[in-house]
């Protein structure tokens, strides 16, 4: 075992911790109405805890294990084998405990499953949400997870995926979509004004996701390395591009840059180097950067418009389109000519490329069709799987919880 790269994974762990509560929980939370905020950040709490415990029950047996190209087993099942308190012993994972491994993990698949939730903000029944998270994550991200990260996977070591791009973003962002189209556009949508009601709030969601995300990103080096050092920076660099490709773009377009328009663009920065963290050089991860977050610019104005969904906030437009473009230049500027570790030559790309969007395409099916059949299942047992005209007018924080955020 190795000491420092423990306590490495083990802050990582708590900063992953940190991204979804607080920050994606305040991040989302200022981009709804007044009446919905605590029903957005009860359902980032509540399906972040949900996954945590699922994962330890099977999750990470069946995502980390060997098995078929999809699916572990249940050798792992409630950690099962993983130590012997009794008598001070720890299976390892690489140089750490087997336990801190699957402790980061489990951050993961939580965050995965709480971005979801923006897909259907201020619309969907609480007990809906969390029997569809249930099976979404059981049938999707275990599936998705395995295939890329686990030994037998069916494409480990094929697609280049560092910290996330397809297991993550576009496996949530898909999610979100489809979530979106069935539930159904929130009543008055693109006939009344609905503007963030906080977005200081959500700014602070936004600064606290980007800390966090030195967990996610350089955390997946799995210790204090070479690769450690190469992902925690260019997580500052591509950050940084997202946030002032997005201000030039709305300068462009609108004359003005927006604060809102900083903070996507630092989280569509920090989408677009995940799947990359490591496995490109800084200049690389700074072009990478750039280029995602002028395209999620275009992902939440004029994709949103031509898939007429209401994609509440945005989860496709920024994680579903930044996973996308960033996994495939992932598969570029990974070539040693252009500064990265992995390919050997520039003819050696097309083919690295095929292997990104087929990752990408599998996760895309998969997600997809898992997420009907949850929500179809979630709709039968809660009664419909969407809140009433009435408690929707009324708000899901004193319909759904009973209490509000901000007294009149």
């Amino acid at each position: 075992m190795n000491s420092a790269d423990l306590v490495w994974v083990s802050i990582s762990t708590v900063l992953v911790l940190m991204m979804v509560v607080p920050g994606l929980a305040l991040f989302y939370g200022g981009l709804v109405r007044a009446k919905n905020i605590l029903s957005v950040l009860a359902q980032v709490l509540a399906v972040f805890s949900l996954v945590l415990v699922l994962w330890f029950a099977y999750g990470y047996s069946l995502a980390f294990t060997e098995g078929t190209p999809f699916f572990g087993n249940l050798s792992r099942a409630f950690f099962s084998g993983m130590y012997d308190i009794p008598n001070g012993t720890f299976e390892l994972s690489g140089a750490i405990p087997e336990l801190s491994f699957a402790s980061f993990q489990a951050t993961f698949a939580g965050i995965t499953c709480a971005l979801i939730v923006g897909g259907f903000a201020e619309r969907m029944k609480f007990s809906a949400v969390l029997i569809f998270i249930g099976i979404w994550m059981t049938f999707a991200y275990i599936p998705v997870a395995h295939m890329i990260w686990a030994g037998d996977g069916y494409l480990a070591g094929d697609a280049l995926d560092f910290a996330g791009g397809t297991v993550v973003h576009i496996n949530a962002g898909v999610a979100a979509l489809v979530a979106a189209y069935y539930v159904g556009p929130r009543l008055g949508y693109g006939k009344e004004a609905m503007q963030p009601h906080n977005l200081p709030m959500t700014f602070i969601g936004a600064c606290l996701l980007w800390v966090g995300w030195f967990g996610f990103n350089a955390g997946s080096a799995l210790g204090a390395s070479n690769d450690m050092a190469l992902a925690f920076f260019n997580t500052i660099i591509a950050t940084a591009a997202g946030v002032l490709a997005w201000l030039a773009c709305e300068a462009l377009l609108r004359g003005k840059g927006s604060l809102l328009g900083g903070a996507s663009g630092a989280v569509a920065g920090l989408v677009g180097i995940t799947p990359a963290a490591a496995l490109v050089g800084p200049v690389g991860a700074l072009i990478i950067g750039a280029i995602t977050g002028a395209a999620c610019v275009w992902g939440v104005h004029t994709l949103k418009r031509l898939l007429k969904a209401d994609d509440t906030l945005d989860v496709f437009g920024i994680h579903g389109v930044g996973g996308i473009v960033g996994g495939i230049l992932t598969g570029i500027f990974n070539a040693k000519p252009l500064g990265g570790p992995g390919l050997e030559t520039l003819a050696d790309i097309p083919g690295q490329l095929w292997l990104q969007v087929e990752g990408m395409l599998i996760a895309a099916v998969i997600s997809g069709v898992v997420a009907i059949v949850a929500l179809k299942i979630a709709g039968l047992i809660t009664g419909g799987i969407r809140v009433t005209v009435d408690d929707e007018r009324q708000g899901l924080d004193l319909s759904s919880h009973g209490e509000q955020a901000y007294q009149k």
